[in-house]
């Protein structure tokens, strides 16, 4: 019987993967997230899964591996808070890479419609018996030019979903998409003609801060900022101040630089000192979810089943079909990994 420490775990996580069938695998669920504290919960186990906001550094990845971890079962797409380069040759790191495209798109589009029609101020306005239409004017979606920065499987269901409001779609991604018929342009022209500018990229050392303080002086007046990938690809101080100039006109973040701490977690009664996200929070042009972008049936139902796929490939001898590596980073420096021997990074 197979032994996996499951951290960060939440009743939805427990809920789905129980659903699955995992015969020969026993998940010891923890609710505490992986880090340099809590990675001996994993002694006498044979891998550990982890999730997008657990600590999986050089620290903590030596210190699995000295209790004789070999494997770490992430189970999201994102893939920044791993030391790659600290783990190679040490210890395999596999990943869901397409739980599902169409739940982070489809609500990355849904932030765009409440704050362009202000179906968030509405809802409160009519609870209260206010049905007042002051302050709630939206505009056509249709002729719009949206950027979207990233065209990998969620980059291109979101384009496909502007197409269907009639928005005119230009994109940037380093490596484009063969064959897609997708208009691609420079970042600085995306930037300067770009009504609305969405963000579905990978969190890499050129993507981070990929939204600052000159590329947001490049934009539109009144641009509109939507954020369901990685916090850190906007500098959030710089993102407040657009705001307060107009020179952003609204952002929706489903994801934010400092989130680890926070979300995920019922922080009701407790006082936040992040000083940046109140303000953000204070913003009526602000839309802030809690990186719930993933969070449907079909991508909980997918996760689960890719992850024990993943798993059982592990320790079965299989090629490892979702296993990244250091060579396999994007990048000048990487890229270069082919599996070499069984289907395998190493």
């Amino acid at each position: 019987m197979l032994k996996i420490a499951f951290y960060d775990t939440k009743p939805y996580d427990r809920e789905w993967f129980e659903k699955k069938e995992h015969n020969g695998i026993e998940f010891r669920y923890y609710e505490h997230r992986l880090d340099s504290d809590t990675a001996d919960f994993a002694r006498n186990c044979d891998g550990v899964c982890a999730f997008v906001n657990d600590t999986i550094d050089k620290e903590v990845i030596d210190r699995l591996y000295d209790i004789g971890i070999r494997l770490i079962a992430l189970r999201c797409a994102g893939y920044n808070n791993v030391d790659f380069k600290a783990a190679y040759q040490k210890i395999s790191v596999v990943r869901v890479p397409g739980y599902s495209p169409y739940a982070v798109a489809e609500h990355a589009m849904g932030l765009l419609l409440c704050l362009n029609r202000k179906i968030h101020k509405a809802y409160f306005r009519t609870r209260d018996f206010n049905f007042s239409l002051n302050g709630l004017t939206g505009f056509d979606l249709h002729d719009k030019t949206a950027g979207v920065i990233g065209t990998g499987k969620i980059g291109q269901v979101f384009i496909s979903i502007c197409n269907g409001f009639g928005m005119n779609v230009i994109a940037y991604d380093p490596y484009p998409a063969k064959n897609s018929g997708i208009t691609y342009v420079s970042k600085d022209e995306l930037f300067k003609r770009s009504d609305i500018i969405s963000l579905h990229c990978p969190l890499t050392d050129e993507t981070k801060h990929i939204i600052n303080k000159e590329s947001l002086n490049k934009m539109k007046d009144g641009v509109y900022i939507i954020n369901t990938s990685r916090g850190s690809l906007i500098e959030s101080e710089d993102l407040y101040e657009a705001i307060k100039s107009g020179r952003v006109g609204a952002a929706g973040l489903d994801v934010y630089e400092e989130e680890a701490d926070l979300f995920f977690e019922d922080m009701s009664n407790c006082i936040i000192k992040d000083d940046v996200l109140k303000l953000f929070l204070s913003l009526p042009n602000v839309l802030i979810t809690s990186h719930q972008a993933f969070l449907t049936a079909e991508a909980l139902s997918n996760i689960a089943g890719c992850t024990i796929d993943n798993i059982n490939a592990y320790f079965s001898g299989e090629a490892l079909e979702n296993e990244i590596c250091y060579n396999c980073l994007p990048g000048e420096r990487h890229g270069k990994c082919r599996k070499k021997e069984k289907g395998r990074c190493f």
